[in-house]
């Protein structure tokens, strides 16, 4: 595959294959310095019309092993300016040292990105992953959040479980000769859809390091790898952490002030009985049901962007 433009390259494709018309929106790369030396990155994108600045009014998070680019065509329908940013140890952003992707420590880079990037209360849209950290973001600071969504997640599932066909695609190799044999391997896997939309995600997820090797750029490949060598002992305690995150999830929800909207996928990671479970400890809470699997913003875009323009409409 060959190396597009820049990163926006493929808006225009994007576009046309979700039926999109109109203008394209303006799309920029920024990035803040953090207290600790990471960096923090993210996209910001306004329409392409009008004089000035359009600020964000809606900012997303997406989930473990994803990047910013993954609400790419959720945006391009939405026709509103906002924020994506990539989560630590993602995308353009900077790896921890500890490794510690979980809600309640990814929260405070994402509210000095709002607090970067925004000049007023958000939209806070989170995905998985995202979805945890959206809600510890609204809990502690709930003059950022209009409104909080939360797609396909509920606090005490595993957001780095999934298919265990997943975790073998990221437990493999850790670096590759390029980037057709990291498309080659996902569509092995099932995963990516068309060669084309592959090549894109592909592009969006992986870098050529100086050495002219592929690698991907999340850490949780790196991790994936280790802990598919790692002894029984560790899954264990792996297992008691995931316990002990999860009650922390129920109460961030509880100390959200503002609005919250739960979106599940009718194919996706909460079961029927995780909705259950959430009505009673959420109970101020909307849900809407979808049909999509876990990864909503890349299955049905345009339906996902009309559910988020509409409740930031009424924000």
């Amino acid at each position: 595959m060959s190396d597009p433009i820049d990163e926006f390259s493929f808006l225009a494709a994007q576009a046309a294959d979700a039926g999109i018309d109109g203008p394209l929106p303006r799309g920029e790369r920024v990035s803040i310095p953090l207290s600790d030396g990471r960096m923090l990155s993210a996209l910001r994108y306004a329409p392409s019309t009008g004089s000035g600045t359009a600020t964000p009014v809606v900012t997303f998070l997406h989930g473990a092993g994803l990047n910013a680019h993954t609400w790419d065509t959720t945006i391009l329908a939405m026709g509103l300016p906002a924020l994506a940013i990539d989560l630590a140890g993602h995308g353009d952003s900077s790896w921890r040292e500890d490794a510690a992707y979980v809600a309640r420590v990814l929260a405070p880079d994402v509210i000095a990105g709002i607090e970067a990037w925004t000049d007023g209360p958000q939209v806070l849209v989170g995905q998985s992953l995202g979805g945890l950290t959206a809600a510890a973001v609204a809990a502690t600071r709930p003059d950022l959040v209009r409104e909080l969504v939360v797609v396909d997640i509920t606090p005490g599932i595993d957001f780095s479980g999934g298919p265990s066909q997943l975790r073998q695609f990221f437990a493999g190799p850790t670096d590759w000769a390029s980037r057709d044999e990291l498309v080659d391997r996902a569509l092995a896997f099932g995963l990516g859809g068309e060669r084309s939309a592959a090549e894109r995600g592909v592009f969006h997820n992986s870098r050529v390091r100086d050495d002219g090797r592929v690698e991907w750029k999340h850490h949780f490949a790196r991790l994936a790898n280790a802990a598919a060598s790692a002894p029984e002992s560790a899954a264990h305690e792996t297992d008691a952490v995931t316990a002990v995150l999860g009650e922390a999830g129920w109460e961030d929800l509880a100390a959200v002030t503002s609005p919250i909207t739960l979106i599940r996928g009718d194919r996706g990671y909460v079961s029927a009985h995780d909705i259950t479970v959430y009505r009673e400890r959420v109970p101020a809470a909307s849900v809407v049901e979808v049909p999509s699997g876990h990864n909503v913003q890349e299955e049905i875009p345009v339906h996902l962007a009309a559910l988020v323009r509409e409740i930031a409409g009424k924000a």
